[in-house]
């Protein structure tokens, strides 16, 4: 799909360089996402944060227990375009999806 992510290189503190299907790269600093709570309360531990993957099947970049952010909320992040219009309006205001956990 055209925002999936389908390489993901750690640069340096909450920054990873995502590339996506389309070609388009960009850089994500995930630093405010820790002030979110919730699942992304984890990503204050660096190490724990580095620990990051690509799920190849969906296209999103998870961490070991699959937790992951939308990679259509990365995209936008990264490139700066904005956010679909199927995204709910909530989404659309808060700039996010809220992550989901994988089953």
């Amino acid at each position: 799909m055209f925002y999936d992510i389908v390489d993901a290189r750690y640069i340096k503190d909450y920054k990873i360089e995502l590339t996506f299907e389309n070609g388009k790269k960009g850089i994500v600093d995930f630093r405010g996402y820790i002030n979110k709570g919730g699942f992304f309360s984890r990503f204050s531990d660096i190490e724990y944060f580095k620990q990051f993957y690509i799920n190849k099947e969906l296209g999103v970049l998870c961490w070991h227990d699959e937790v992951d952010i939308a990679p259509e909320t990365l995209y936008s992040e990264a490139t700066g375009e904005p956010l679909p219009v199927w995204m709910t309006q909530e989404e659309q205001k808060e700039g996010t999806v809220k992550a989901r956990l994988m089953v």
